[in-house]
């Protein structure tokens, strides 16, 4: 099944733990811990990514960065990576997988996702101003 926004929204509308709202071309998914999620279709691939904290909040760029290269591996399925909003730099999280995947893949990413943006969190927090 190839998917689009209005199948993956009428997914996510079964499941009690998430709000879906349509935001232009993308979904912003919430949990009930108020962490926020964007999903969205590009080309192949379905992204979804979520905000942790902005580069000026960060105490030393260059020692959270080797940290986060150095436990990666330890976050299944989610990827931290840098992104410019507006003039702002922010750390975000965010997995990928086909558009072509499974329903149950889906929801899978998008719950792996929020447990580890609470991690991440936690993880780097004495990294933070």
């Amino acid at each position: 099944m190839s998917w689009d926004l209005g199948s993956i929204e009428s997914l996510f509308k079964d499941h009690d733990d998430f709000v879906v709202t349509r935001e232009e071309n993308c979904l912003l998914i919430a949990n009930q811990d108020g962490i926020d999620a964007w999903l969205a279709i590009s080309g192949e691939q379905i992204l979804v990514e979520s905000l942790l904290f902005a580069a000026a909040e960060v105490k030393d760029k260059p020692a959270l960065d080797h940290e986060i290269l150095s436990s990666h591996m330890v976050f299944p399925l989610t990827t931290v990576g840098i992104s410019t909003i507006g003039d702002e730099e922010y750390y975000t999280a965010f997995g990928a997988l086909s558009a072509q995947s499974k329903a149950q893949s889906i929801v899978i990413e998008v719950e792996t996702l929020f447990q580890n943006v609470a991690s991440f969190l936690d993880a780097y927090e004495t990294h933070l101003k």
